[in-house]
């Protein structure tokens, strides 16, 4: 157990830095300056983050068939690259890169963050089989800190230039992904586990020190309050050690482990000597196999509708009806954060920093939440389904959109916190989602498919608002200002997001019988 707790850990560790794309808007307008180029190609330059998970898929091969350290390893290096290279481009360190090649540099290092991605879902749902929500909430839910984190450190080194503060801001998406996984890559492993008891103690004692680390960061976001407050420095050192806290879990297992020479061994409540411990779990696995079988669970326990390929998939509506409400949901809140420095530009509000930490905060209790109520009701009657849940978190993000055509920097707070907190809810559900519509066998592959509809929303969306932009703008040097340069983007998505709502619904009610099921037999 204490293996399983450290894969945990090392999986919220490696969230917390993966997240790297999340901060492009606080350099994005610096980005602009530096390479001289127009709206249109720096909202492909964001795009082509978002294209790396076209190819995310490879991700799910690669773990197939590679140890899960290596595949993280793989992974961040390319983030070193993608990243790493535009560095020493915009040091002067490299002279001949064109806009094409920083186009596939950035391409490489949004590819980077799926193989992170796979590896920390993989972990999730094989060592917590029956906690699946639970622990793919939790360790989703530290990504969300990735821009708050880095944010916090280059506001201690503390660069006046925004041109360095936008290397400074390259460098650490390039090295603290790659130094982490290095770090973790020894307690990344898959612990076979055929049924698992619940694990509450730990989870509560997870969900404290989860809860505790995103009130931080909300709080530390305050930028004007907290400059009074409390030093950087220390802001910096406290995020620190509340990602430290976690590992109080693993240790406590192990030294129980130690000091009673005790184990709890599957759902039994009996007890083994260590010294036994393999015996004993043959002796109790062939009991649970010849008095438990649930037609409706996998080879891992997970309650299913149908293990399928990626084929198969394709081809059922039920799929397609999920991948655009994915789009219309999650999807275009990742536009909108994409697109947060130029629309606080054109409001002519400056701290665009301190939004991208607010939505990096909220955005982490969004992923928390789904995996809180799953732990609290999943077992209740009262329990919804999942796609219901995801209708129910397209709602306020629907009137969020329209919420941004008031002319006032309290709106925009009040927006950007609830796309970020939907954006991140839905994201975390999707997880669970996945492998209750199409099955656990497939996952790494089936989940970056539809994720790969984050690229297409990028550039459709992306490209819509910048056309919009520069059809708008009135300046001389074609800088676009005023409220009327993202009024229509912003009801066009409010539109879309509307629609994503239905269509949700619609999937709740094609998967309603399947659900009741599921409550029925809790």
């Amino acid at each position: 157990m204490s293996r399983q707790w450290m894969s945990l850990v090392g999986a919220l560790w490696l969230q917390s830095m993966a997240g790297t794309n999340t901060n492009f808007p606080a350099y994005s307008t610096q980005i602009k300056k530096l390479l001289s180029i127009s709206q249109i190609q720096l909202n492909n330059l964001a795009f082509a983050s978002d294209a790396g998970k076209l190819l995310g898929w490879f991700s799910g091969i690669a773990a197939t068939y590679l140890p899960l350290w290596l595949v993280l390893l793989i992974g961040s290096t390319l983030g070193f690259i993608g990243y790493g290279v535009q560095y020493l481009f915009l040091t002067n360190h490299i002279h001949s890169l064109s806009y094409w090649h920083v186009f596939s540099l950035t391409f490489l290092a949004g590819n980077s963050i799926c193989w992170i991605n796979t590896v920390c879902y993989i972990l999730a749902i094989q060592n917590f089989p029956l906690d699946r929500q639970v622990a793919v909430g939790l360790s989703t839910s530290y990504l969300s800190l990735s821009a708050k984190i880095i944010t916090d450190i280059v506001n201690v080194i503390n660069f006046s230039s925004p041109s360095e503060r936008a290397k400074v801001y390259l460098l650490l998406n390039s090295v603290l992904p790659l130094f982490v996984s290095i770090v973790t890559a020894p307690v990344i492993r898959e612990t076979k586990v055929e049924k698992s008891r619940k694990l509450s103690d730990g989870f509560r004692v997870m969900f404290i020190i989860t809860l505790a680390t995103g009130a931080y960061a909300v709080i530390t976001s305050m930028e004007s309050a907290m400059n009074k407050l409390l030093p950087r420095l220390l802001s910096l050192f406290g995020m620190g050690v509340f990602l430290v806290l976690p590992i109080l879990v693993p240790l406590t297992e192990k030294i129980k482990e130690h000091w009673h020479r005790q184990c709890w061994i599957r759902r039994d409540t009996r007890i083994c000597d260590l010294s036994n411990l393999e015996e004993a779990e043959m002796r109790i696995s062939q009991e649970e196999n010849t008095n438990c079988g649930v037609k409706e669970e996998n080879d891992i326990g997970f309650a299913v509708m149908e293990e399928i390929g990626a084929k198969k998939m394709l081809m059922r509506l039920d799929f397609w009806l999920y991948f655009f409400v994915y789009l219309f949901g999650a999807t275009l809140g990742l536009v909108y954060l994409n697109n947060l420095g130029q629309i606080a530009d054109t409001r002519g509000y400056t701290g665009t920093s301190a939004l991208v930490s607010l939505s990096s905060s909220f955005g982490f209790f969004g992923r928390l939440l789904p995996s809180l109520f799953d732990y609290l009701f999943s077992r209740s009657k009262y329990a919804i389904s999942r796609p219901a849940t995801i209708a129910l978190t397209l709602a306020p993000m629907t009137g969020a959109f329209f919420l941004l055509l008031h002319n006032s920097h309290v709106p925009l707070y009040i927006s950007t916190a609830i796309i970020g907190i939907c954006t991140g809810a839905i994201t975390s559900i999707s997880v669970a989602q996945t492998t209750e519509l199409f099955g656990t066998k497939n996952f790494g592959v089936n989940h970056n498919i539809v994720v790969a509809n984050i690229p297409i929303g990028s550039f459709l969306f992306g490209d819509l608002a910048a056309l919009i932009y520069r059809r708008q703008r009135n300046s001389s040097d074609g800088i676009c200002l005023g409220m009327k340069c993202f009024q229509t983007t912003f009801v066009i998505w409010g539109c879309l997001c509307f629609l994503g709502t239905c269509l949700a619904f619609i999937l709740h009610i094609r998967t309603q019988k399947f659900y009741n099921h599921l409550r029925g037999r809790n």
